[in-house]
């Protein structure tokens, strides 16, 4: 279905990202790509799909290929028909059957007649059947417009699947068909996931490393047994090259030692026999000489020793450690922040929510925001923000700084680079050096700074996100996070996870992720 041969991509600034990539995926086979952000996972993808050029190597695809991207704000300005590619088929169908039957309608057609009907089963199928295709996708919610591009598997019927985070954005109930999809499809798949559920239903792991391309013939599960084993390998052997260049360092020492006395006694039996100066100066020079090699031939064995060391600890597992430097917020607990009474929403026409809606806010919750895709939760949260006004009923909101990073990251100037944008948020005045050093906390180290922020994978830009709130200083009185765990990998995760439970404000999460809102602490739910 797929070969790929010494695959590298070099970014526009020389930074290469990967080189010699190397694989084949089989008919059926359904592959797991995983490895840590900004390794170069949705790159490959993108190159493998035909929307980015490889700076070296050759890919052979073997057959219709189907890409669903991570992000997909550049289709906010196509109707639901453009973005699934369908648009020009079914004017020439819809044509053909009011009597336009000319043969520029039936080439467009190619003779698929079955088009619409595939259409509306797909739609059917990902419970869509409410939206017109000619509806456009920026009126769409995120889980929406994730369900539109599932839908188009259906509809093209591709024999390659490309997916990069497919479940991103979608409810419970959806990721549960998208599971029984994934399940019962004959496709062959190649998917890029942080959901550990969604990886386990796949039967081979690519990991993508800056070593390159290492395959696991088993599940994430099976895979996180081996790398367990494999890193308790490396580990084994990185104690015993530690053992074995102390013990060297301590001959070393003894040698050198034992020869030095050896040399001042000789030295002093010389002088008492009466030796003359000329012969006295040519022994001490053969002592010097033979010290001299007894230290090189231990140098070279040290040296030997610490080479060995520092390549077992080049493939030791990335041990990133984000901080958060907030300082508390200064609103006392439980101060109303927020209050909606009898509130609702025009939408279309129509009010968006069944019920009118009664909330309240107060200082230091941890609140997860709930609901169906559709159900107005990105709406909520821009009036809680003050940037919609409810059609109906009314809203108190107290002073407060409240942050919201959004799923598309639109805090973040994609033309910026990455010391640039850190700047933008240095309102306290710090110095270049802190600035510098705080980037470093959070894995930007030299070499990311004056890289652009489009260049970032979407993990990169939540860490930059972070990154450039603590350089803020000031710590808001509210963090809306709208889906955060999308696009970061098991392991940023983890580190999100610990930097949130020590941020002391108001949170407001909106999330599918139901172990990562167990572990934040989550104390009040508002379902829409």
């Amino acid at each position: 279905m797929l070969i790929l041969q010494n695959i590298s991509y070099q970014h526009t600034n020389g930074d290469l990202l990967f080189d010699n990539i190397s694989f084949t995926v089989n008919n059926h086979e359904k592959i797991a790509l995983i490895g840590h952000n900004g390794v170069g996972k949705s790159t490959l993808l993108k190159i493998i799909s035909g929307g980015l050029q490889a700076s070296g190597g050759e890919i052979r695809v073997g057959s219709e290929l189907y890409y669903i991207p991570q992000i997909f704000g550049q289709y906010n300005d196509f109707t639901i028909a453009e973005a699934l590619r369908v648009n020009h088929k079914l004017n020439a169908l819809r044509e053909i059957l009011d009597g336009n039957v000319t043969e520029e309608n039936l080439n467009v057609l190619n003779d698929d007649w079955t088009i619409e009907e595939r259409c509306n089963n797909a739609l059917d199928y990902w419970q869509l059947s409410d939206l017109d295709l000619t509806q456009k996708m920026e009126t769409l919610s995120g889980g929406q417009k994730t369900k539109v591009f599932l839908a188009g598997i259906l509809i093209h019927e591709p024999e390659l699947v490309l997916l990069d985070e497919p479940s991103n954005h979608l409810d419970k109930v959806a990721r549960e068909v998208l599971y029984d999809f994934i399940t019962s499809a004959n496709s062959s798949l190649i998917v890029v996931s942080h959901d550990r559920k969604l990886l386990n239903l796949l039967n081979t792991v690519y990991e993508l490393s800056k070593r390159g391309i290492a395959i696991y013939g088993g599940n994430y599960d099976f895979y996180t047994e081996q790398k367990q084993i494999e890193n308790d390998a490396l580990n084994h052997d990185l104690h015993s090259k530690e053992k074995a260049l102390r013990k060297a360092k301590e001959k070393e020492r003894e040698t050198l030692e034992r020869q030095q006395k050896l040399d001042a006694r000789g030295k002093k039996k010389q002088e008492n026999s009466g030796v003359a100066r000329i012969m006295m100066n040519t022994l001490r020079n053969n002592a010097e000489n033979s010290a001299s090699k007894l230290k090189s031939v231990h140098v070279e064995k040290i040296d030997g020793i610490s080479r060995k060391l520092r390549e077992l600890r080049s493939v030791l597992p990335d041990s990133d450690q984000m901080k958060f430097g907030f300082d508390n917020s200064a609103l006392h607990k439980g101060k109303i922040l927020f209050k909606a009474s009898a509130i609702n929403f025009n939408c279309n026409e129509l009010m968006l929510w069944k019920n009118d809606l009664d909330i309240e806010i107060t200082s230091r919750e941890r609140i997860a925001l709930k609901g169906a895709n559709g159900s107005g939760k990105t709406t909520l949260i821009k009036i809680i923000l003050g940037k919609l006004t409810p059609k109906s009923g009314t809203v108190y909101r107290a002073e407060n700084k409240s942050v919201y990073i959004d799923q598309d990251y639109s805090l973040i100037n994609n033309n910026l680079k990455i010391y640039e944008q850190a700047q933008e948020f240095n309102t306290s005045g710090l110095e270049e050096h802190e600035i510098k050093m705080r980037l470093n906390r959070f894995l930007f180290d030299r070499e990311y700074w004056d890289k652009t922020c489009g260049a970032l994978s979407g993990g990169e830009k939540m860490r930059l996100m972070l990154c450039c709130l603590t350089i803020n200083n000031e710590s808001p009185d509210i963090i809306i996070l709208d889906e955060p765990t999308n696009n970061l990998d098991i392991q940023n995760i983890e580190i999100l996870t610990a930097a949130i439970n020590h941020y002391q404000g108001t949170l407001i999460v909106v999330s599918h992720d139901e172990s990562f809102l167990e572990q934040i602490n989550i104390e009040k739910t508002i379902e829409l």
